[in-house]
């Protein structure tokens, strides 16, 4: 959700309609700096007005660079987080430097990319595995790392390159560190092959790099 600082401008809103405080659940944390067009809260209040008064009242008086996009009225056993089925995470990437309008929002890769073979890695990394090399979790494990990527395509159109992601579930900093590596591939500093001895291997190490938040949407979530 960008951080805690969207979190608590949702909050605040909501203070100020039901006159008390309100707690909201997201689908899931984003790092800071990552964006979010398909991010997914639920709250629990009463509310007798309708979906479209709350709508308008959520909006107004919001940062420009919030958004509310729907407001609907949620089954009681529902939970934004634990009721996922899968997300979508787009990486962009901007081959050159990209202008100031799209600097924010990308990661400008300045050496040619090999694009076949970041579709050989990501072939790879394609499927049900233990990701804990691809993660920046820290210290003893404290969770399962074996996610299955249902999707990771690598797609160009002119010198915009993005790489769609999507599992049922990611770990921290998971999609970024794909990224890293597919970018690190398309650079000719890994290999496909070295990516899956990384996989088996279950280390992280230096070559695997994180990419930079800015490029990193979370595109749709589904219930």
């Amino acid at each position: 959700m960008g951080g805690n600082a969207i979190q608590d401008v949702i909050e605040a809103r909501l203070a100020a309609i039901f006159k008390g405080p309100i707690r909201i659940h997201g689908s899931g944390r984003t790092d800071a700096g990552v964006h979010a067009r398909g991010q997914v809260f639920h709250f629990d209040a009463d509310w007798p007005h309708g979906s479209v008064r709350l709508l308008a009242a959520l909006r107004s008086e919001l940062s420009p660079a919030i958004q509310i996009r729907s407001v609907h009225r949620a089954a009681s056993d529902f939970h934004a987080r634990f009721s996922v089925r899968a997300k979508r995470y787009v990486y962009h990437l901007h081959l050159g430097d990209a202008d100031p309008f799209s600097r924010p929002f990308c990661w400008s890769v300045f050496r040619p990319l090999d694009l076949d073979a970041m579709r050989a890695a990501a072939a790879v990394l394609h499927g049900r595995h233990d990701f804990r090399a691809f993660t920046a979790l820290n210290g003893p494990a404290r969770e399962d790392t074996v996610r299955e990527l249902t999707r990771l395509d690598v797609l160009r159109r002119g010198r915009r390159v993005r790489i769609i992601a999507e599992a049922p579930g990611f770990l921290y900093k998971m999609v970024r560190s794909l990224t890293g590596v597919l970018v690190a591939v398309g650079e000719g500093r890994l290999t496909p092959t070295a990516v899956g001895a990384m996989l088996d291997n279950g280390r992280r190490t230096p070559a695997i790099q994180t990419a930079p938040p800015e490029g990193l949407f979370l595109e749709r979530v589904w219930y």
